[in-house]
């Protein structure tokens, strides 16, 4: 699918989430029906799985509204925070989808199936992990391009639904097969339980760093430095400080310039700094520069050694 030239990323991020919602609708109640006419547990449970893809997929879609409005004066530095919290919804989410059927797994191992899995069981698995790649793919591209950490966290939910699938798969085979093996697929729902609740704490865990105002790693600030330092008007940059607002940087940093520097022209190079590092730097919101003569950086310095 093609995107309109028009099209903002907010739109972009709708547009790929709604079809989402309609993919995840039909898969979780073809695995849920599924795995109840073919008597499988873990499909079931898979099933389960789907429908919280759902939740997210709506959360995704309501918060791209919200997140996208211009700075106001309740909120001067913008709305993204709100992807970010968007993202820890979407992490929590399917931590308590992981619980939720690794308790039942659990509880109810020692249940042996009152029929034979069927083949249906079996298809239905195999189909779910084809589609919900393609549609990890698909989202992932498109999270990309839009610089969305929401989308780019409901991207990897696809990708959970697909690695679900996988033993899923294995343990309808195997209870196919063999259906006195009935254990097997309780161990499959489980070991389902788990991969979602350890990729449900990575996103949390993520956005978290954000929310507490957690700094570009060393390698980023370095590269701001650099950017900036390829103005002819700059003498030192230093005091870089940096915090996330959703997926983009906040940057505020001190430029030294030459005390015979009049105002205006001081003006013009705090300017010229953040038009540079808006358009080279590494998906930067906003930037504040702060100018310093040569003889002020140098009375700090001294300062701090004393």
């Amino acid at each position: 699918m093609t995107k309109n030239a028009n099209e903002s990323p907010e739109g972009l991020v709708r547009r790929v989430t709604w079809w989402g919602l309609g993919v995840n609708i039909l898969l979780a109640a073809f695995k849920v029906i599924a795995g109840w006419l073919g008597h499988s547990q873990a499909l079931v449970a898979d099933g389960i799985h789907s429908i919280t893809d759902t939740v997210t997929d709506v959360a995704v879609i309501l918060g791209s509204y919200f997140w996208s409005r211009p700075a106001d004066l309740s909120h001067p530095y913008g709305h993204k925070r709100l992807e970010t919290t968007v993202s820890i919804f979407i992490g929590a989410m399917l931590f308590m989808a992981g619980a939720g059927i690794g308790w039942d797994a659990v509880t109810s191992v020692h249940k042996a199936h009152a029929h034979n899995v069927r083949m249906i069981a079996l298809a239905a698995a195999a189909v779910s992990i084809v589609i919900k790649e393609m549609l990890y793919q698909w989202t992932r591209r498109v999270g990309r391009r839009a610089n969305s950490v929401a989308l780019a966290a409901n991207a990897w939910h696809h990708r959970l639904d697909a690695f679900s699938s996988v033993p899923v798969l294995a343990a309808v085979a195997v209870s196919f097969v063999r259906p006195e093996w009935h254990l097997v697929d309780h161990v499959a729902a489980f070991f389902v339980a788990i991969l979602i609740c350890y990729a449900a704490i990575g996103i949390i865990a993520s956005g978290f760093k954000e929310l507490v105002d957690q700094g570009a790693p060393p390698e980023v600030c370095e590269q701001i430095r650099q950017i900036v330092t390829t103005h002819p008007g700059v003498r030192q940059v230093h005091n870089i400080r940096t915090r996330y607002s959703g997926s983009q940087l906040c940057v505020d940093l001190h430029v030294v310039v030459d005390s015979e520097m009049s105002v205006y022209e001081g003006h013009r190079v705090a300017e010229q700094v953040k038009t540079l590092l808006l358009q080279k730097g590494p998906e930067i919101l906003d930037v504040e520069v702060h100018i310093e003569p040569v003889e002020a950086a140098l009375s700090d310095r001294e300062c701090r050694r004393i």
